[in-house]
This record gives C-alpha cells, sequence and structure tokens, in this order.
C-alpha cells in the first residue's frame, strides 16, 4: 500500500525526534534564563533598600536643616547640615546611575529572552508546516477510514489506530506549544516596554536630582563664603570649645580615677577578688567583667545615643571646614540632631556622675566595666547617679545653642584611655 505503509513512519519520521529535541532545547533556554533573572531581581531589591535608606537619611538632615536656620542664618551648623545633604543626594543619584545600569541590563536580558521566544516560534511552525505538509502526501488520494478499515490483520488494525492517535496527539502538543510560546512572547514584550518607560521615569528624576544638588553646591559656597567673613567670630568658638574640651578630659579623668581608687580600697578592705586589663587599670567584679567582655564583643554594633541626626564633628585632629590653617580637635564625636531630641544609653551600664559643665551644659558619664560614655550638652537630665541603666534608657534630651544647633557631644572611654566613638557605633 502506498499510503502509511507500517508504522515504522512513526520511528523515522523527523517531525518527532525534532520535537523533542526542540522541548530539550526550550528547556534548557529556560533554565539558563532563570539564574540570570534571579540575580536581577535581587540586585533590584538591594538597590531599592539603599535609596530608601537615602531617602529616609535626607528627610532627616530637611528637618534638621530646617530647625537650625529657624533661629539665626550663616552658622557652622548650617553649613555641616548643607554638607551632609549634599553628601547624602550625591549618593542617591550615585544609586540612580545604578538603577538605570541595572534596567540596561534587564532590558538587554528581555531582548535575549525575546529573541530565543522568536526562534522557538519560527521553528515550531516550520515544523508544524512540515507535519501538515507530511501528512498530506501521506494520505493523498486516500481516505483515513478506508486505511484503517483496510487492515488485513486485527494488529495491523490496532497499529494502524494507535498510530493515527499518536500523531493526532502530537499535532495537538505541536499547536499548544505553539500558543505557549505566544504567550510568553507577548509577555516578554510587554515587561520590555514597562523596562523602556521605567528606564526613562528614572532619567527624568536623575536630572530633577541634579538640579537640586546644583542649587545645594550654590547654597554651600554662599555659606563657606559667608562665614569666611566672620573669622574672628569662629576663633573665638574654636577657643571656647578647645577650653571646654579640655575641662570634659578632667571631668572624665577624675571620675575614673576616683572610681579606681575606691575599688582598690573596698577590695583590699574587704579581702574580696577583683580583676583588671593592662590597658584600663579599672578593677572590675565578676559583673563588670561580663559587662565589660559584652561591650568589646559589640564594637561597631552599638545604638547611637540619638534616634536622628548625624556626625557633626568627628573624632581626631582635622582642618577646619572655613578658616584656612586653622585645625580642631576633638576626644569625642559631636551629634547634630532635632530640638528637643531624646539622649539614650548606648549600653548596659551605671550612672557614675552628673554634672554641669560651663559652655557644655548637662553631662552624664555612664560606666560599663571599664568602659565609660559620657554625654554633654544636655538640656535636661532623667536619671540619677548610682542609678542602673539598660541599653536605649533615656537619660536626658539635648540642648540647643544660640544658633538653634541642636548638637550632642559623646566620647568613649576605656580605662583613662580615650577612643573613637564611631568605632563603636552601628552604620546608618
Amino acid at each position: 500500500m502506498r499510503l502509511y505503509p507500517s508504522l515504522i513512519i512513526i520511528d523515522k519520521h523527523p517531525f518527532f525526534w525534532r520535537l523533542a529535541i526542540f522541548g530539550i532545547l526550550f528547556f534548557g533556554l529556560t533554565v539558563m534564563h532563570a539564574p540570570a533573572q534571579s540575580q536581577l531581581k535581587r540586585s533590584r531589591a538591594q538597590l531599592e533598600k539603599e535609596k530608601a535608606d537615602i531617602q529616609k537619611r535626607l528627610r532627616e538632615f530637611d528637618t534638621i536643616l530646617k530647625q537650625t536656620t529657624a533661629q539665626k542664618s550663616n552658622t557652622l551648623g548650617e553649613l555641616k547640615a548643607v554638607n551632609q545633604k549634599l553628601d547624602a543626594r550625591i549618593k542617591y543619584i550615585g544609586t540612580l546611575n545604578r538603577e538605570v545600569l541595572l534596567i540596561n541590563r534587564e532590558i538587554s536580558s528581555t531582548e535575549k529572552s525575546i529573541n530565543a521566544l522568536e526562534k522557538d516560534l519560527e521553528n515550531l511552525k516550520q515544523e508544524y508546516a512540515a507535519m501538515i505538509y507530511t501528512s498530506y502526501k501521506l494520505n493523498q488520494g486516500v481516505n483515513v477510514l478506508v486505511f484503517v478499515f483496510s487492515s488485513s490483520t486485527f494488529k495491523q488494525f490496532y497499529l494502524r489506530m494507535r498510530y493515527l492517535k499518536q500523531y493526532a496527539d502530537e499535532r495537538k502538543k505541536q499547536v499548544a506549544q505553539m500558543e505557549k510560546v505566544t504567550e510568553e512572547l507577548s509577555a516578554e514584550r510587554s515587561l520590555l516596554e514597562g523596562k523602556r518607560l521605567e528606564k526613562e521615569r528614572i532619567l527624568a528624576q536623575e536630572r530633577t536630582e541634579k538640579e537640586q544638588l546644583d542649587r545645594l553646591k550654590s547654597e554651600q559656597q554662599g555659606l563657606v563664603s559667608n562665614l569666611t567673613k566672620k573669622e574672628q567670630e569662629l576663633r573665638n568658638e574654636i577657643a571656647a570649645a578647645k577650653k571646654q574640651q579640655e575641662n570634659l578630659n578632667r571631668l572624665i579623668k577624675s571620675v575614673i580615677e576616683e572610681e579606681i581608687r575606691l575599688a582598690e580600697a573596698e577590695s583590699k578592705k574587704s579581702g574580696s577578688r577583683t580583676t583588671t586589663t593592662s590597658a584600663s587599670k579599672v578593677p572590675l567584679t565578676p559583673e563588670g567583667a561580663a559587662i565589660s567582655t559584652s561591650f568589646a564583643g559589640n564594637r561597631g554594633k552599638i545604638p547611637w545615643p540619638v534616634e536622628s541626626g548625624f556626625i557633626s564633628k568627628r573624632y581626631g585632629t582635622y582642618p577646619h571646614p572655613t578658616l584656612k590653617g586653622i585645625t580642631e580637635t576633638n576626644d569625642g564625636v559631636d551629634i547634630q540632631t532635632n530640638r528637643d531630641e531624646p539622649v539614650r544609653s548606648v549600653f548596659d551600664g551605671v550612672v557614675t556622675k552628673i554634672t554641669t559643665v560651663p559652655g557644655m551644659g548637662g553631662t552624664v558619664i555612664i560606666r560599663h566595666g571599664d568602659f565609660y560614655t559620657m554625654y554633654s550638652r544636655l538640656k535636661t537630665v532623667s536619671v540619677k547617679s548610682g542609678q542602673q541603666v539598660k541599653t536605649k534608657s533615656i537619660i536626658g534630651t539635648v540642648n540647643t545653642d544660640k544658633n538653634g544647633v541642636s548638637e550632642l557631644h559623646f566620647q568613649t572611654w576605656k580605662g583613662l584611655e580615650v577612643m573613637d566613638p564611631s568605632i563603636w557605633l552601628s552604620k546608618k
């Protein structure tokens, strides 16, 4: 017989093998595409978090700047707030640049996916056309029913029926596969269009941010120019700050030395065991030693003494922001914050000293084993000497000076050794 001579045509028919190969390739493309998409999603999530954090900081700086300029303009406090806002906006523009690059990668990935799907769809159409053509050639001039019922044996009848069913099933699968690829292609094209629109939106936002950045730079330059004209006033402020710093250092050293003396005397009197470290020389009870170990183990993780704010004067010696040839020295950090901002203990400890230092307002010293933290420029104090405090316990509120600047002075010590507080505080 000229038509469907035997069932062996199923094994030899190239369509079935090409369909199987296509299925394997299609699955492989899907598997290879998935990890790349997953990585892009992780990058996107990380970038969105970074943008949200910077936007939150920008809102903080806006609030602090408005409070600072409400009372008096052209002050160092205003310049510091503008500088922080300028740095944050530069970082934010950087995240927008990275977001554009990420979108470009997403667009490229989507375009590759579209090209692959278009190629797959074309292959499927060609395979389907070949299948229809082969079916037509094999069935030319013969009715299917005649072909089936002309079988010479029941086995041949069964095999011909099974073959026709398989052939019909494969045609259905082919059509379903083409429909699936067509739907995926449509979805990818919609996704591509969305990514291109998103890119345009980000680029427009970036242009707006750069305009605001230029205005901030002009504001910064104007502030520096006006502050330079106040040279003598600034020199007097530097001299006063130096004297205040010396008074603070004498205060905390005297407190620590007195505690060492009393602890040693108590130890001799009671015969109890105490320990010291070679660096601090502070006698410690077992409980105090445990707190010291815990404090040391939380380096870089300790919460800030205020919820909102930024470091306006860092630890160490550095050039004055506007006066050439003048340097400033700070044994702690100054944190510019909001008016009446609550001040918190940064760790579990005991309040060892409450006093007022000329020019620095209320001052509280808290002991954490052989570590000490000092909080100055307090408007109010809400703890008592000898009181046990926990991490983030409120100890007072920050003071606002005559220029409208709300700023906390914060120090950390280990025994009689002053340390850089920023190495202990968590990152913002």
